[in-house]
């Protein structure tokens, strides 16, 4: 089984680097580049279903990269963490220090914790490993949940900082050998 997973096309809050968590945008002009130019590799893999977050961002990037016209399911567990009182605030010094630390005790009001996260997405990737051991599956999701995904399959650093060892450009495809 390989699990490919394409991080949604640029938003406007990505460019402007604020916190777009659950705040349901489309994808930007660029982003509508960028998944086109993904579709092109997209193309070429052997995917048997692909899983998409629901929000808006993640089915249009998933309309675009999905030209073998392969079947999807829409599954809430790949929506973007909850950033709470963040969303839609500028990305600060906050951001550097604290938001991509897994082992961070500071408390946001209504921010879903890395450790959450990961606990969210982990619980999926171990149910799609048993229900869709056979196939290869292209998760459409966001940089948070991506970054989950990475940490499944690797180790978290010892000093729990994410930001500078992970991540996924917008309409990166990463694969992932289970």
């Amino acid at each position: 089984m390989k699990i490919y997973v394409i991080r949604h096309g640029l938003t406007d809050c990505n460019i402007k680097k604020i916190y777009n968590g659950r705040y349901d945008e489309d994808i930007n002009k660029d982003g509508i580049k960028q998944a086109t130019e993904a579709s092109k590799i997209v193309k070429t893999l052997n995917i048997d279903l692909i899983i998409c977050s629901p929000m808006k961002r993640t089915k249009h990037t998933m309309e675009l990269v999905n030209v073998n016209n392969i079947g999807v399911i829409y599954d809430d567990r790949l929506m973007e963490r909850d950033n709470g009182k963040l969303t839609l605030t500028k990305k600060d010094e906050y951001f550097d220090k604290e938001y991509y630390n897994y082992y961070s005790t500071k408390r946001i009001e209504g921010l879903e914790t890395l450790p959450e996260l990961f606990n969210r997405v982990h619980s999926f990737i171990d149910e799609i490993k048993i229900k869709y051991k056979s196939k290869n599956v292209l998760l459409v999701t966001h940089g948070a949940v991506a970054r989950a995904i990475q940490f499944y399959f690797e180790e978290i650093p010892k000093d729990g900082m994410l930001l500078n060892v992970s991540g996924q450009k917008n309409c990166e495809i990463k694969e992932y050998e289970v």
